[in-house]
């Protein structure tokens, strides 16, 4: 019954498990690495365009299975050919096998019966041991052994093949497409980007091609395998007995339609919890990239409010699953079981009427091989999900893939003049972004630009300069007209050699994560290290980079944020500047500076204009006065046009421009943060005072290659944290493991873990007891099946069919058992599963809300890695405690059952099952794990080229202005080949381990049976005994190798619940939820900073305050000034107490601040940052969000809204305050996001007021309207500014000038500038220009 037996027992469980193997195991692979399969969602919900797009494409797009195939080349295709044979020959030796089985029952019983004839009164007395002489039962027995061994290595070597040929061939494809889409994304035009969001492409490069590879794998050869199976089985069927196999195939459709049903309906329910979490993860990430701004308006209990809310259906839909995954395994068992009855007592009943036509062998046979095919085809159909997975999402790709590119950089077609003289016309130019269709940017706009002359581009924002720049470039084509460069319309000119001889410096430079003088070389691939310096020096520098440890080997970080604003505007100027370009393109190229690094920049590109064509951008027009040509653009067209002094006597668009800024509003768009280029200064004097600081920095670049762990990363700058974690999220974090310094976890007993689960308490008893009584099915059911087998060997017709036909009963009633047990199980496990992983998950956001802002500002709390936290940790951790108990009780209970039956009734055979059970466990361990697809496997080794990809495809516009797509595309490749390389390594592993698996059950089948051949032979048991031992302790091994396959993981859960626990256990240095501290009654707003030193957690060795004495009074203005990196906005945190100082104190209305309740002192403070950012909800909202303690009426809303100037805009959105933001006010401008956030500010009526640069990212009009706006709002408030620009902070009545951390001047305007000191000197370096 061997082979039979083990195979039958195998499906007997394993079909339950098998139908859904495949469902679960997509359900484990997705729990994993949610960052994987959540950016889709959560991607797709950022901003407005996205969501809309998402419902329409419900019917899913799918290619033909065979297009699927279309980058297979011969080699692969004779791969796969000898695969599918291979696999095909694998399914015919499972029904093969029963046959030798039947014949081994068929020997066992005949060899018994003349002992039951000739002595029935001796039945239970061995001694006197009668076997029919005629049947020699060890020879034939060995020679069915020697049947078993044969299968079992023919299986082991098709096995092997089948599954090694097809990875290999699937590896192949697979790179190929990966190359083959990156190739094609990196080439599209500008137009398509903008339609096409960074997050999805970067999923669809990664996981999408996952899916491709899982479905190209050796999934289509399983499915062959079972086909065949199933085919063979049937004909092995109507050979052996057409009738049984006719009853028996009635029934089937049940068990294989009831496996398909089911399996659907999990699949659709886990999609619908994947989609209902990313909705909260969505909410999560929004929340912790925008930390600064909750903690500032006290926003944690509504982001923790909001976050439960979108819980609650994930919840729903996990215990929906759970239960029907249960219910789903019952029933299978429950049919499964029912077909063993009718099987055996139809069987019986043809064995006494057609004697010649079936024996007890013949009836086994039949019954076997019709199960196996009914179950194979179970097992074929959710493969055949994997592969239309696959189907789908190849659409997209290889739509991709084949998208037309009218504008190819990669085309070697075009002109490419000898020289470039560098005159340029624009005639007649009239363009619209391809996102927006209806918006006109510009209506007719002609431009000469004569070689060698620099011609300057003004206006307000959104008049068409910095389009005009991006149409010479190529980005786009416009709509009507032409560019032409020296006579040659650029259409007619190859791409990538037009875009070669342009130089670029934009607003805000990208640079990569390589070392300086990489990411200079990326300006001109053959520049040699004298023309790197050469251009450094003329970037102004090769100052700051010869004072760092590696000098141009310094790495600059992720979006080189390891410098300051100033520094990365600089190197992004040597790099424009090192292929020493014809035409020069200077889009706002030294807004990012501070006024001193910016006269000496300025002074700098006015030495590199010199001889080139040059077309300059900037708001601040005392940068541009020089020009040749001035260019006034308004409403896409230019308006006016001469030189300064031209413009100035015209008094038309630039006049008015000049006045404005000239009247004391001077403008430019987003100078880089302080907070961005704050550790500039600090950065170099440090490297000259503090020896030792170099000296520990210089050590750890040694040690770790680069420049990350002593991070001069601001942690205070809002941009970076947000750009930093959209990295995170996509690239699954992979330096944040190995930072984790493996993160000394505390041992969590397991007594711990379960007390998570103890409110569910009486789900997990219920749930125990059902496990319990599940542990004896199948024992129970193995005593039954060999007692039914016994019963052939009785004589009396009668006594056969009555013993049968109680048997069979029997089948029935352990079937009904494990439907009720399961469904218990499931129910009661998957109830309080999913209320743990809900309450953790809440718990869990809870305390990272609460954490203070330093714990964020730690690489180890990305927000990506907080994101993944809360959707992998938290759902794990339910594997490691109700689920985990119940498997655990229905493994002892089932393990001490069949091992005392097997050892009552024959030890010897005993000893030696248990000898090959740990190996039977094993080998259907092993091909559960090997099956479930490889491609999470790989994914560690595709972490480079994900990062890599990420970082080309985020920073497409540089790449793309550089000319470099070839050169990230090269990178892009050999990244691969390491993983390419051990995935063909890994093909030959998964082959074997999926060979062995297989074989193994046939190896044993053989030796025990022998062995029971050899007992019986010799008297020391009987053949019942041999089959009840074999079923008992095989079933049970079998049950318990597929149960702990689909156990989850309870390494990977422990290690989530330390995370958790250690994350809810941290006491927050500055606990936001603390009811401590005093709450006065009033607060006029008396501010003193006295003797404050301080450092950022992350850089204890950086004094950036060094004894800041400062004080203004109540309804006074306090302006702080001073060069990037000196301390100012860390004063403003420190006022908000986002950390703790150092020494000193600072205190509000003579409290000190520590003293005050940490609630009540923020809601007295309205901050406007630089950077604001905004939820993705509406316009009415993301205002409320100001006041969090209360309802804001919409009075105060529009009040709030006039005061900002931002209500008639408002009023004229076609749905007003109702109007959705976007994904951090994605949908908006600067100026309009930055208005919004003043009327957040401004809705708590806070008796302080701090101005972060908040007009910084105005056009010269709004900055003027939004500047009344904030004076009006300063009347009878205290008010502290930050401003580069010194004109908007003239009519303070206090500035402070702060130099390395401390106060050195202060005074009124007028003061200062008689004092002639510090103060002046700004003033003059800003006016000389």
């Amino acid at each position: 019954m061997s082979g039979e037996v083990s195979q039958d027992a195998l499906y007997a469980n394993s079909y339950i498990n098998d139908g859904f193997v495949e469902d679960e195991k997509r359900r484990e692979d997705e729990m994993d690495p949610p960052p994987p399969e959540e950016p889709t969602p959560a991607s797709n919900k950022k901003g407005l365009f996205r969501r809309k797009r998402k419902e329409p494409k419900e019917p899913v797009k799918l290619v033909g299975f065979f297009q699927l195939l279309r980058f297979a080349k011969p080699p692969e295709i004779i791969l796969m050919i000898v695969g599918l044979l291979c696999a095909a020959a694998n399914g015919v030796t499972m029904p093969l096998m029963n046959v030798v089985y039947g014949h081994v029952t068929d020997i066992f019983v005949k060899s018994a019966q003349p002992f039951n004839l000739t002595g029935l009164g001796n039945v239970t007395n061995s001694s006197k041991c009668l076997i029919n002489p005629e049947i020699d039962i060890e020879a034939l027995m060995a020679t069915r052994a020697y049947y078993f061994v044969g299968i079992g290595v023919a299986v082991f070597i098709v096995g092997t093949c089948q599954v090694t040929l097809f990875l290999l061939a699937a590896t192949r494809q697979t790179k190929r497409i990966r190359e083959r889409y990156f190739h094609s994304v990196i080439h599209q035009q500008m137009g398509w980007f903008d339609t096409h969001q960074v997050g999805v492409l970067i999923t669809r490069l990664t996981d999408d091609i996952n899916t491709i590879n899982e479905g190209l794998g050796e999934k289509i050869c399983l499915f062959v395998q079972y086909f065949c199976a199933f085919i063979a089985g049937i004909i092995i069927g109507f050979i052996n007995g057409w009738k049984l196999t006719l009853v028996v195939l009635a029934v089937s459709p049940l068990l294989a339609g009831s496996a398909a049903v089911w399996s659907k309906i999990v699949v659709t329910l886990i999609s619908k919890e994947l989609s209902a979490y990313a909705k909260a993860g969505a909410v999560a990430e929004e929340f912790l990239v925008a930390i600064r701004t909750v903690v500032a308006f006290n926003g944690q209990k509504k982001a923790v409010e909001k976050y439960e809310s979108n819980l609650e259906e994930a919840r729903n839909f996990g215990e929906k699953k759970a239960i029907t995954i249960n219910v789903a395994m019952g029933l299978t068992h429950f049919i499964s079981l029912g077909m063993y009855a009718l099987a055996f007592w139809y069987g019986t009943k043809l064995t006494v009427d057609e004697p010649e036509n079936y024996s007890i062998g013949r009836v086994l046979t039949v019954f076997s091989a019709v199960r196996i095919s009914a179950l194979s085809l179970g097992r074929a159909t959710p493969i055949l999900e994997s592969v239309a997975r696959a189907r789908g999402a190849a659409y997209e790709i290889y739509k991709t893939i084949d998208l037309p590119r009218p504008i190819d950089s990669s085309s070697k077609e075009g002109h490419k003049p000898e020289t470039v003289k560098g005159d340029i016309e624009f005639k007649n130019i009239h363009f619209s972004y391809p996102s927006r269709k209806d918006v006109k940017i510009l209506q007719g706009v002609n431009l000469v630009v004569p070689r060698g002359k620099t011609i300057a581009l003004v206006g307000a924002s959104g008049c068409g300069k910095s389009t005009t720049i991006q149409l010479l470039q190529r980005f786009y084509d416009p709509d009507a007209g032409e560019i032409t460069l020296d006579g040659h319309d650029i259409r007619t000119l190859n791409v990538k050699w037009l875009r070669e001889n342009i130089g670029i410096v934009s607003q805000e430079p990208v640079l990569f994560a390589t070392t300086i003088a990489e990411n200079i070389r990326y300006g001109w691939e053959n520049a040699t290290d004298e023309d790197i310096e050469r251009a450094v020096k003329e970037a102004n520098a090769y100052e700051f980079i010869s004072k760092l440890p590696d000098k141009m080997n310094t790495m600059v970080g992720e979006r080189g944020a390891q410098l300051s604003g100033g520094q990365k505007q600089r190197i992004a100027i040597a790099r424009a500047l090192v292929k020493n370009p014809k035409i020069l393109l200077l889009d706002e190229a030294t807004s990012a500076l501070d006024t001193q690094s910016e006269s000496i920049v300025q002074a700098a590109l006015d030495k590199a204009r010199a001889g080139r064509t040059t077309i300059i951008i900037a708001h601040r027009l005392s940068t541009i006065k020089t020009a040749d040509i001035i260019a006034g653009f308004s409403d896409g067209v230019v308006t006016e046009q001469g030189t300064h002094s031209q413009l100035m006597a015209l008094k038309g668009v630039y006049y008015s421009l000049v006045m404005q800024q000239n009247s004391g509003k001077t403008e430019d768009r987003s100078e880089s943060s302080e907070d961005d280029s704050c550790d500039e200064d600090v950065e170099e004097e440090s490297f000259e005072e503090d020896p030792v600081y170099a000296e520990i920095l210089h050590n750890d670049v040694e040690e770790h290659g680069t420049y990350q762990n002593v991070s001069l990363r601001r942690t205070g700058s809002l941009r970076r944290r947000s750009s930093k974690k959209k990295k995170t999220k996509f690239l699954k974090k992979p330096a944040d493991k190995e930072n984790k310094e493996e993160e000394k976890l505390p041992e969590v007993p397991f007594k711990r873990v379960l007390a998570l689960n103890k409110p569910e308490w009486p789900y997990l008893l219920i749930g125990v007891l059902a496990s319990l009584v599940g542990g004896a099915v199948y024992p129970c059911l193995a005593i039954v099946f060999a007692k039914i087998i016994g019963v052939f060997t009785e004589i009396d017709p009668e006594v056969k069919r009555q013993k049968t036909l109680m048997f069979s009963l029997l089948f029935l009633l352990i079937g009904g058992v494990a439907f009720v047990t399961y469904f218990l199980q499931g129910y009661m496990f998957g109830k309080s599963g999913e209320l743990l992983t809900m309450r953790l998950r809440s718990q869990c956001f809870r305390a990272m809300m609460g954490q203070e802002i330093g714990w964020f500002d730690d690489n180890r709390n990305a927000v990506g890695v907080l994101t993944t936290k809360l959707a992998t940790d938290a759902s794990l951790v339910k594997g490691a405690a109700g689920s985990r108990l119940g498997l655990i009780t229905n493994t002892i209970c089932a393990l001490i059952i069949a091992i005392v039956v097997a050892f009552i009734f024959s030890w010897q055979l005993t000893l030696l099952i248990l000898a090959c059970v740990p190996i039977l466990s094993g080998a259907n361990f092993i091909q559960m794990r090997a099956t479930g697809g490889h491609a999470s496997k790989d994914q560690k080794a595709l972490e480079l080229s994900g990062k890599i990809s990420t970082e080309t495809v985020e920073n497409f516009r540089t790449v793309v202005s550089l000319s470099r797509e070839e050169v990230f595309f090269k990178k892009f490749k050999d990244s691969l080949s390491y993983a390419y390389k051990a995935a063909l390594c890994k093909a030959p592993i998964y082959g074997l381990t999926y060979g062995i698996s297989q074989a193994i059950p046939y190896f044993v089948n053989a030796a025990i049976f022998r062995f029971g051949a050899w007992l019986i032979a010799h008297c020391y048991t009987q053949y019942e005994n041999v089959f009840l031992v074999f079923s008992v302790i095989i079933f049970t091994a079998m049950n318990i190798g597929q149960s702990s396959s689909f156990a989850p993981d309870f390494a990977k859960a422990k290690a989530s619940a330390q995370r958790i626990l250690t994350l809810l256990d941290r006491k927050p240095e500055i606990d936001i939820y603390s009811e401590k501290g005093d709450m006065p009654g009033t607060c006029t707003g008396n501010i003193e900073f006295h003797d404050v030193h301080f450092m950022y957690p992350t850089r204890r060795n950086v004094n950036v305050l060094q004894g800041l004495n400062v004080s203004v009074s109540s309804g006074q203005t306090l302006a702080l000034v001073g060069g990037s990196g000196c301390g100012k906005s860390t004063s403003i945190q420190l006022l908000e107490r986002f950390y703790d100082i150092a020494s000193g104190h600072v205190s509000l209305d003579g409290h000190d601040i520590k003293s005050l309740n940490l609630a009540w002192l923020r809601s007295q403070l309205g901050l406007v940052s630089q950077e604001p950012i905004l939820f993705d909800c509406s316009i009415a909202e993301n205002i409320q969000y100001g006041d969090n303690s209360r309802d804001v009426s919409q009075t105060e809303i529009e009040e709030a809204a006039k005061s900002a100037n931002i209500h008639t805009f408002i009023q004229n959105l076609p749905e007003t305050y109702n109007t959705r933001v976007g994904d951090k006010g994605a949908q908006l401008s600067g100026g309009q996001k930055q208005r919004i956030a003043i009327a957040r500010a401004l809705v708590r009526h806070p008796k302080v007021l701090l101005l972060d640069e908040a007009t910084s990212a105005l056009d010269t009009e709004s900055e003027k309207i939004v500047q009344q706006a904030l004076d009006k709002a300063r009347l009878g408030r205290t008010c502290v500014v930050i401003a580069h620009r010194l004109s908007t902070i003239q009519n303070a009545d206090i500035i402070a000038v702060i130099q390395n951390g401390r106060v050195v001047e202060q005074g009124t305007h007028s003061q200062l500038m008689q004092r002639e000191g510090a103060y002046y000197a700004l003033i003059n370096a800003q006016v000389s220009h």
